[in-house]
């Protein structure tokens, strides 16, 4: 079964936040990482993973995202907070 991810990258802790939906996390996060894309996240140097979720439906993962994006900003602290209170970059733990 195919998985979706929707993920949060910043560029520090409490930071500017980007809310995304992927197919590919872990190529997803690289290519955010080497700023291979124009954009916002390149412009603000978001490479941080700090939150993500699965799905196995595109259109839940997309509803999902759409619907963290109308969140205001302290809603989406709270649920990066609630899963890592550190803002460690989870990216690490998919290539180590």
């Amino acid at each position: 079964m195919k998985s979706y991810w929707v993920y949060i990258i910043t560029n520090k802790k409490q930071g500017t936040l980007y809310i995304g939906v992927t197919s590919n996390l872990v190529q997803r996060i690289f290519q955010h990482k080497n700023k291979v894309f124009e954009g916002f996240s390149k412009k603000y140097d978001l490479t941080q993973l700090v939150y993500f979720e699965e799905s196995n439906e595109i259109n839940l993962a997309i509803s999902r995202e759409k619907q963290i994006k109308k969140w205001n900003r302290g809603w989406k602290i709270e649920l990066i907070e609630k899963n890592n209170p550190d803002w460690q970059d989870l990216f690490t733990g998919f290539v180590s």
